[in-house]
């Protein structure tokens, strides 16, 4: 897909979503701290910035479709290793 319809798709996306929870686009350009035209612009996928993007997918109660895309890097094993210490290999002997 070409840039303009990926923004084009994002649009379609976030207009469905609206629709599904029955905002108007007033209603959710206010929930989303948006102008009314700036969603407007989304909608028709001519016009985004990543914020407005977020705010209207934070008014949606859908930001978490971005945990995908936004990698929080845990523990290496590396790191989780030294962290352990060294692993056991023996048995000790027991004392009876």
């Amino acid at each position: 897909m070409s840039d303009s319809a990926i923004v084009k798709e994002i649009g379609i996306r976030i207009k469905k979503q609206r629709l599904l929870k029955n905002y108007s686009q007033q209603e959710l350009a206010s929930r989303a701290g948006i102008s009314i035209s700036t969603l407007q612009k989304l909608e028709y996928g001519s016009y985004a910035t990543i914020k407005t993007i977020i705010q209207v997918l934070r008014a949606l109660g859908k930001l978490d479709s971005l945990d995908d895309f936004i990698y929080e890097p845990g523990v290496s094993p590396i790191e989780l290793q030294k962290l352990e210490g060294k692993p056991r290999e023996r048995a000790s002997k027991r004392n009876a």
